[in-house]
């Protein structure tokens, strides 16, 4: 199995320029300790985010780090204009000497489509018109699409990705469609959450994938040649009592950054938060991960056999942890659990 980095980047209490600069330090340790890949999610007007220009903080930490892959987990399609994407992108992939991995999708949130005039209710139709798009201009020299909500006629592509024939996709999904259509699209995929429903996703995708036959761009280091990913919030330490000292804080406050814009705008109907409003509840469900290297270990394995995955995305610096508390954290991972889990 392999193991992978996540992040929001979300507001830490302190200065901007000093939580870049402590990603930053974060993502150059993550290199070091062999994480496959950092992901990084994109939102908008909410403290959840702070980088909610994904090419712009991904070209820092290109430079950065060495050898780990890196890409938004996910672009958010609506919001672009896919002519413009499709020239970050190929940026991005030389910038990295081609270490950039793609995620995209079409935003969980309506308020953040909202604050760019996009109807959530239609934001799937136009996600699905805008990753055609883009993958027709990854690949052309001119891009002619007519699309319902994009139309381009004989435009020049001049830049060109350095991976051919373009930058491995994946698609992050807490829901069966998005699982199912990140199967037949051959994508590589991540969901999070509870077991339950977790399973369910990743059966969704593992059965459209098989009746799709294979992945669209295999990763050979995959089983399979697809990733099939989950996501969880990981804080290792030397004590179970030390892991809740400092985890509690950081992800009570992650949650409330979650719950930000509904606190403020108030609630949508069908929408809520179903991981638990509390630390207590991460823990309890799994999707959280809190302890000594055992105890994390220990979890992990037993999720790994109980949901067939093959990527660990981990969460490993959130809500107001201090950069020595996650590099601490982040040591211990890397010597007494990754050498563990290598073996999965």
């Amino acid at each position: 199995m392999r193991i992978g980095l996540f992040d929001h980047v979300e507001h830490s209490g302190r200065p901007l320029a000093a939580l870049f600069d402590e990603r930053l330090a974060f993502a150059a340790a993550a290199d070091e300790a062999g994480i496959y890949c950092l992901h990084i999610a994109e939102h908008h007007g909410t403290p959840l985010n702070l980088a909610p220009a994904p090419s712009v903080y991904l070209a820092a930490v290109a430079r950065a780090t060495k050898r780990m892959r890196l890409g938004p987990l996910v672009y958010l399609l609506p919001l672009y204009s896919p002519l413009r994407l499709i020239e970050e992108i190929c940026m991005l992939d030389h910038l990295s000497h081609g270490r950039l991995d793609v995620g995209v999708g079409r935003g969980v949130s309506p308020w953040e489509l909202k604050f760019h005039h996009v109807s959530h209710d239609e934001s799937r139709d136009i996600f699905a018109d805008a990753f055609a798009c883009i993958s027709a201009g990854l690949t052309a020299d001119t891009l002619t699409h007519r699309g319902k909500h994009y139309a381009y006629e004989d435009v020049p592509i001049a830049l060109r990705p350095l991976q051919q024939p373009h930058p491995p996709f994946w698609y992050a999904s807490s829901s069966a469609i998005g699982a199912t259509w990140a199967g037949e699209q051959g994508l590589h995929f991540v969901t999070l959450g509870p077991a339950k429903p977790a399973k369910a996703n990743i059966d969704a995708f593992r059965n459209a994938l098989a009746k799709r036959g294979a992945p669209a761009q295999p990763k050979p280091e995959f089983p399979g040649g697809a990733v099939i990913g989950l996501s969880r919030v990981i804080f290792v330490t030397e004590t179970d009592a030390e892991a809740r000292r400092f985890g509690k804080p950081a992800l009570d406050r992650h949650i409330g950054h979650l719950t930000w814009l509904r606190d403020k705008l108030g609630p949508i109907a069908g929408l809520s938060l179903p991981f638990g409003a509390t630390y207590e509840d991460w823990v309890a469900n799994g999707t959280a991960i809190a302890g000594t290297p055992q105890t994390v270990r220990t979890e992990i394995e037993r999720q790994t056999a109980e949901l067939g995955i093959n990527y660990l995305l981990s969460y490993l610096f959130l809500g107001d942890m201090t950069l020595a508390e996650a590099l601490r954290s982040l040591a211990l991972f890397k010597s007494e659990v990754m050498p563990h889990l290598a073996r999965l």
